[in-house]
């Protein structure tokens, strides 16, 4: 696994490199997780604040920061994909998962927030699995 890692988001507008050097990986299942992401939860990585240099688009990037509570969504104004962001505190770079371009050096750790976790969320682990559309 190579030490540095790229990623972006969905319409390449905007473009990030950094150490691949994470310490914690968590699916956050709280309820202002399910309304950022409009899904079941994040999934975010964990690193030094100062590990990142974006490559490109640093212009096109738009930070939303909660009024009254402490959490963060920074994402590409054009496509709205999920972008890293040092988090309030400045105490960490926190890397949405899905933005990589490769496989992170660790894998999750924990569900946090568990008894805030959509209803319909377990039921989801069953489901069927398809390649692509199900016929």
């Amino acid at each position: 696994m190579s030490n540095l890692i790229s990623g972006s988001c969905l319409c390449g507008e905007v473009t990030f490199s950094l150490t691949n050097d994470f310490s914690r990986f968590y699916l956050c299942h709280c309820t202002q997780c399910q309304k950022m992401t409009g899904s079941a939860h994040v999934a975010h990585l964990f690193t030094a604040p100062d590990n990142l240099s974006w490559t490109r688009g640093e212009t096109s990037l738009k930070r939303f920061d909660h009024p009254s509570r402490s959490f963060t969504k920074v994402f590409c104004i054009e496509c709205g994909s999920g972008l890293p962001f040092v988090n309030k505190s400045g105490k960490a770079l926190i890397v949405p998962a899905g933005s990589l371009d490769a496989e992170p050096n660790i894998q999750p750790s924990h569900n946090i927030f568990w008894h805030e976790r959509a209803s319909w969320y377990d039921k989801c682990l069953a489901a069927k699995h398809c390649a692509g559309f199900p016929e």
